[in-house]
């Protein structure tokens, strides 16, 4: 028999994604609650019991809620909400992290998945840290633009509403300048740093998409080219299918249309990139879909890797 996958909040942004991915598959079985009892949590919590792999898209409170179901029952878990991406027990989600992860992964029971902004962030850091050519304690800025779906159906709404005076917005809006982002704490945890980095999002009038920018200072560098950075990530990252480090060039001129955030959606890909500056500073740049690699792609790579099936199963490239 098919092993049985039930997505808790598949009406949701991150969940209708994960369900249209999944949703051809014939090597698994989706299974699902009537829509007048989805919000039932008897019946949700039946689903988890029955599942072999659960996955909760929900707030974080119901997300800690259905956790708990999954513990009683026995059923691995695939948290996409924010409730325990620093939790203590609870497995890290992204396989390309380090060596070891996806292992780590599939002997789990509790698996916590990144966040878009963060995995980015952490997929251009933590090479850099485990290598010593950016310090631990170095004061990394991190600037963004995200489509607005990365917000979830409230920002979805108000971006779509015409009377709200969005649609089609000319420059970038900014957004959590004034709190500690949520993907914060993990940035910091995952990689390896000790300093909070100041953290500059932003939202652009596009549904998906996303590119992560952080520049780094000549100062912070202490004479290590950028080629070397460049280095770090092509050997953590060789042969991982999903991860596309670009070629390198001394002299980059990506022009207007180079470093799109939507050149990567509709797939599980993320390329990342190294651009030199004459004055010894760099740029470290991420590109993916915040629904693809960025949320839900990611999800079904631990959820293949949980059932011992190919981690590449049903992913977009």
């Amino acid at each position: 028999m098919a092993p049985k996958v039930y997505i808790d909040g598949h009406v949701g942004t991150t969940g209708l994604r994960i369900r249209e991915w999944l949703g051809d598959r014939k090597d698994l079985e989706l299974l699902t609650v009537a829509d007048e009892r989805r919000k039932d949590p008897a019946a949700r919590e039946d689903a988890v019991a029955r599942a072999d792999v659960a996955v909760l898209c929900l707030p974080d409170d119901a997300s800690r809620d259905a956790a708990r179901w999954a513990e009683a029952a026995g059923t691995p878990v695939v948290d996409a909400s924010t409730a325990h991406r620093v939790a203590e027990g609870w497995v890290y989600g992204l396989p390309e992290l380090q060596p070891g992860q996806r292992d780590a992964i599939a002997g789990a029971t509790r698996v916590t998945n990144p966040g878009c902004w963060a995995q980015a962030f952490i997929l251009l850091v933590r090479p850099q840290v485990d290598a010593g050519l950016l310090s631990p304690d170095a004061p990394l800025r991190c600037h963004g633009i995200s489509g607005y779906t990365g917000g979830g159906r409230g920002m979805i709404e108000r971006w779509e509403d015409p009377a709200q005076g969005l649609v089609g917005l000319p420059y970038p809006a900014p957004y959590a300048f004034e709190r500690v982002h949520k993907h914060v704490p993990e940035m910091t945890a995952y990689g390896r740093i000790r300093r909070e980095p100041q953290f500059l999002p932003s939202v652009g009038a596009f549904r998906c998409g996303m590119r992560v920018t952080l520049p780094i200072h000549a100062a912070e560098l202490a004479g290590t080219p950028a080629r070397a950075l460049w280095e770090a990530l092509r050997e953590r990252y060789a042969g991982e299918p999903f991860v596309r480090v670009a070629p390198f060039d001394d002299r980059p001129v990506p022009g207007e249309q180079g470093l799109d955030p939507r050149a990567c959606n509709d797939t599980n890909r993320i390329e990342l990139h190294v651009l030199p500056h004459p004055s010894g500073h760099a740029a470290l740049v991420a590109v993916l879909d915040n629904l693809g690699k960025g949320a839900c792609g990611n999800a079904i790579q631990s959820v293949n890797l949980l059932l011992g099936l190919p981690e590449g199963a049903g992913l977009p490239v």
